[in-house]
């Protein structure tokens, strides 16, 4: 059904106006409360959103929105196993893979808890295998590098997880990941690795993905090739998928297949066997705790009232930003080395989710859905895109993420990185007037060259330090964010058929890429097939 015009959204839209013109300044000098009122912890995470472009009214109103949007009921639909993805038919589960075993969670009526342990069993009794040289290549000897194969959720997950949580990882192996199907990814990310050694993980639920198993076979043949045996394939290669008869014609044994379900998205997998390469290089109990992390976040979010619930307030924040007040983008600043993918992660996790123009019963959204993500880690950003932030004329509400003790402590810099995201996230909120630039001593030409307007909103959610369970409370956190946005916007988060028209169409050119025939598409398709075809046909 189309979204109706409600109470709250007539109330947000007059209020608009009133944030376009509100003074951070004013706000917290007429209110000492402020920070207080706007800013709480929960699940270990200090989380203060007092430098919005809100009050009680607008908040207010903000929660009477997801009220009226039932996402208290359409939580429970998502955590019960209903099948809240419209266009696909399916549950969307994802959060019964942290879920405890004693968990009883149903679809078409089986419990899908028992399933998702037996897996991570499973991964568990590899991993142990591996990570102890139990397992052995077809040579004997053990294996220390693992390259994991997939594109889209079965990369961006699990290349985000090792990165940040590498400081937990066996530095004693070597872990790559290959996604992109431009040769130059496969050939750098093998290039200095010692086939006897190496194991691939080829994840791929169809395995059918153009992608993943081009990749794959030239991974397949690169192995071949140096060990001169096909029955190599069967110590070098596991794969995640749940199709056998693929897996088994590929040349992997299928007890080394690694199952997973059509109930858990590609964006929302990497606590699943997607996850394997996290778990060889952090090892099953610091796996384990990430999901003890996620859901910890789940049941917060499950279970919290929205005024002291994390990711409902973030995703109503971002709700106001983008359909009320304008704003295009958010941009997400860990500030914390490790987290250097966690904003492309998110890219995937929102725009994959919430670039939607349609409405659940197909009619035409009429303002902005999902917001465009991006980042970097502090303090590189700075020095970097901040000044668009502190004096270009866009509106970009920014997420600050920082740890209160470092992984890795050396002198004064972990005191230096924390006081530039405070400091960052103050200078946006308050600014700098003509009349404090003019009291320095600033040339009069210069002063408004000198000046920052502040009102640029901001989160910031500190922690304690950057851990397993801590980075699991992370993903959950924007996971039910994107999925807040969604109840309210009436859209499904979780289908993603924007991403096939270019899929099909590529296929079809490959063909033409390869024959000498006619292509028959628009003038500039045709002029670049063909303009191709000579060059790759010169000396």
């Amino acid at each position: 059904m189309q979204t109706a015009p409600s109470s709250a959204r007539a109330v947000l839209t007059r209020l608009a106006d009133r944030a376009r013109s509100m003074n951070l300044r004013t706000e917290f000098s007429g209110d000492p409360r402020r920070a207080n009122k706007f800013s709480f912890e929960a699940v270990d995470i200090a989380f203060d959103f007092s430098k919005h472009l809100i009050d009680e009214e607008i908040l207010g109103a903000l929660v009477a929105l997801a009220d009226e949007s039932n996402l208290r009921g359409r939580t429970e639909e998502m955590f019960s196993g209903q099948k809240i993805n419209i266009t696909e038919n399916r549950a969307v589960l994802h959060t019964a893979l942290r879920a405890p075993k004693n968990a009883e969670i149903f679809v078409d009526g089986e419990n899908v808890v028992p399933g998702v342990h037996q897996v991570l069993d499973q991964m568990s009794a590899f991993a142990n295998r591996v990570r102890s040289g139990e397992w052995r290549g077809h040579t004997g000897k053990a294996i220390k590098n693992v390259v994991n194969i997939g594109i889209g959720g079965s990369d961006l997950g699990p290349v985000m997880a090792y990165e940040a949580l590498r400081f937990f990882s066996r530095r004693d192996m070597t872990f790559r990941f290959v996604s992109n199907i431009d040769a130059t990814d496969f050939a750098e990310a093998t290039l200095d690795l010692n086939p006897e050694e190496t194991i691939f993980i080829v994840s791929s639920k169809t395995f059918t993905t153009l992608e993943t198993l081009t990749n794959a076979h030239s991974a397949r043949e690169w192995l071949i090739e140096a060990l001169q045996d096909e029955s190599a394939v069967s110590k070098h290669f596991v794969a995640v998928s749940t199709n056998a008869e693929e897996v088994a014609k590929f040349g992997i044994d299928t007890a080394n297949m690694f199952g997973f379900w059509d109930w858990v998205g590609g964006r929302y997998s990497m606590e699943s066997a997607i996850g394997l390469s996290t778990m060889l290089a952090i090892g099953p109990e610091n796996f384990r705790e990430m999901l003890a992390g996620f859901h910890e976040m789940d049941e917060h979010f499950r279970t919290a009232p929205w005024r002291q619930n994390i990711p409902a307030l973030m995703g109503l924040l971002g709700v106001w930003y983008s359909q009320f007040l304008g704003a295009e983008t958010c941009a997400v600043l860990p500030y914390e080395q490790f987290l250097k993918r966690f904003p492309a992660y998110l890219q995937q996790l929102t725009m994959e989710s919430n670039g939607k123009r349609v409405h659940l019963d197909g009619t035409v959204v009429d303002h902005q859905t999902g917001a465009i993500y991006w980042g970097e880690p502090g303090t590189n950003g700075q020095h970097s895109f901040y000044q668009l932030l502190h004096q270009g004329t866009k509106l970009i509400p920014c997420d600050f993420i920082a740890f209160a003790k470092p992984l890795h402590p050396l002198g004064q810099h972990h005191d230096y990185l924390i006081a530039n995201v405070i400091a960052q996230s103050e200078a946006l909120a308050f600014g700098k007037t003509a009349e404090e630039v003019r009291a320095e001593g600033v040339k009069e030409n210069l002063i408004p060259h000198r000046t920052f307007p502040g009102n640029r909103p901001s989160s910031t959610f500190l922690l304690e330090q950057l851990t397993p369970r801590n980075l699991g409370k992370l993903v959950a956190m924007y996971e039910h964010s994107v999925f807040t946005q969604g109840v309210i916007w009436n859209i499904d988060s979780f289908d993603q058929w924007g991403v096939e028209l270019g899929k099909v169409l590529a296929k079809r050119i490959i063909g033409e890429l390869e024959s000498g025939a006619a292509p028959a598409h628009d003038a500039s398709t045709n002029a670049l097939i063909q303009k191709y075809r000579v060059w790759k046909q010169q000396p």
